[in-house]
């Protein structure tokens, strides 16, 4: 005789989303990640996050099918009461599927060599030009070229994040290391933490790090009623600072991006010295301290600290274009409050995602993150594979009347601004309820 099955409902699923107790549904059957979060390679953040409800659609989309495998010793034993899967899920794990069989998930080409290629050049004649030339446009010139070269290792960076860009984990690491902590400082580890949570809660002012700017930026009026970040834990206060520097903020975003790095230097080290559980942590340290050694020791080889502020700022400034790219496909779209929901997960990555359009010549300028809806429902695709699998997106979308949103580079800057411009103004009526007269009307109206 046939043993039956032992079922559960949702609402007691829910019982179980907190750290010590993390349930989590996969095609209707319940398992216990709890101890497993320990050891999580994207970390236990993801699975607290969606823990108490239905995640295959986030599975499917962040494992490979070898995975699959694993779960039974986390199985509880218990099946979801009354599991159903919506149309739109049913969609888009026969897509994840049918681009399994094609093999795009393992078709890397040969892109990271070329780019690690490029990255050594650009790097190589920076040095060559502040230590082989005394001309001071030359040295301008190599800061933007080092400048670049951030750029295109922040790419490597975000990819083998996300999947294997080398030919074997061991280079994948090495990869890492060398273009992330050694070249630009940044914690390959901090940002895998960091934008794993970003992937998960794609536009959650509460759970997403990427939206999490106070006292800076708000892309939101929600942001004012001084809402808890859960990435960083602390509340996201909206006191008389905030508001003061959000109200100009359409004005200051491109400055800020300028010197956006200074951000990430900073959360790399409060990362790396945290109590959090860090995997090779002896590692990141080491290379953080590789590029703390060779680049001030670069700049010091200018002949003034004329030429070396303006080496420094043009370095800077330059990599700004990436930090702005990375706002462009979320700061305009869509925003929540509350946790991400593994029920309408795919709905929630095209709601608060935008695309960027371009020639395929310019693929080499936006990284992949000109099909970022792509990329936040397949992030283990290689990007060299995003534009083929664009249309087949599109056409899921339109099945289901779901959101695609599209912009030029130039347009997103605009809705960018017009967003930034929309949460200033607010937070210019919150401070100054009534107009102090005509000529603060006209000046504030406006910008």
């Amino acid at each position: 005789m046939a043993e039956s099955k032992m079922y559960i409902s949702q609402t007691e699923l829910e019982n179980h989303k907190k750290p010590g107790d993390l349930w989590i549904s996969i095609q209707g059957k319940i398992y216990d990640v709890t101890e497993w979060s320990r050891e999580h390679p994207g970390g236990a953040l993801p699975l607290l996050n969606l823990a108490g409800q239905d995640a295959t659609d986030a599975f499917v989309a962040y494992h490979p099918g070898l995975a699959w495998q694993y779960l039974d010793k986390f199985f509880t034993g218990y099946y979801l009461k009354d599991y159903s899967v919506s149309e739109v899920s049913k969609d888009f794990r026969k897509l994840a599927a049918e681009f399994s069989k094609m093999g795009l998930f393992e078709k890397k080409e040969h892109g990271t060599g070329i780019l690690l290629c490029i990255i050594a050049l650009l790097f190589s004649i920076s040095v060559y030009g502040v230590l082989c030339s005394n001309s001071a446009l030359v040295h301008l010139l190599s800061g933007a070229l080092l400048g670049f070269s951030w750029i295109q290792s922040g790419w490597i960076g975000h990819d083998s994040g996300h999947y294997q860009v080398m030919s074997s984990r061991k280079f994948n690491r090495v990869a890492q290391i060398l273009t992330g902590n050694c070249l630009a400082g940044i914690s390959i580890g901090w940002w895998k933490w960091n934008h794993n949570a970003h992937h998960i809660a794609c536009n959650s002012l509460e759970f997403d790090p990427d939206l999490q700017h106070m006292p800076i930026f708000a892309v939101s009026s929600k942001l004012f009623s001084s809402l808890t970040s859960y990435f960083y834990e602390r509340k996201m206060n909206f006191d008389s600072i905030a508001r003061f520097l959000i109200s100009y903020q359409h004005w200051t975003f491109y400055p800020v991006m300028c010197f956006a790095r200074i951000n990430l230097f900073a959360q790399s080290f409060l990362f790396l010295f945290s109590k959090r559980k860090v995997p090779n942590r002896g590692q990141e340290i080491l290379g953080i301290l590789v590029y703390w050694t060779w680049f001030p020791l670069l700049v010091s080889c200018l002949p003034n600290w004329g030429e070396r502020l303006m080496f420094v700022v043009a370095s800077f400034s330059v990599t700004g274009i990436q930090h702005v790219q990375f706002c462009l496909n979320h700061f305009s779209s869509s925003v929540y409050v509350g946790p991400p929901s593994g029920n309408n997960w795919f709905e929630k990555q095209t709601d608060g995602t935008l695309d960027i359009v371009c020639s395929s010549w310019m693929d080499w300028f936006h990284g992949g993150l000109q099909f970022q809806i792509e990329h936040h429902l397949f992030p283990r695709l290689p990007r060299c594979h995003l534009r083929k699998v664009s249309p087949f997106v599109q056409e899921l979308c339109k099945k289901h009347n779901l959101q695609y949103d599209t912009a030029s580079f130039w347009k997103a800057n605009v809705m960018t601004i017009e967003t930034l411009r929309s949460a200033a103004l607010q937070a210019r009526i919150l401070s100054n309820p009534i107009p102090k007269n005509l000529v603060w009307e006209a000046v504030n109206t406006h910008g």
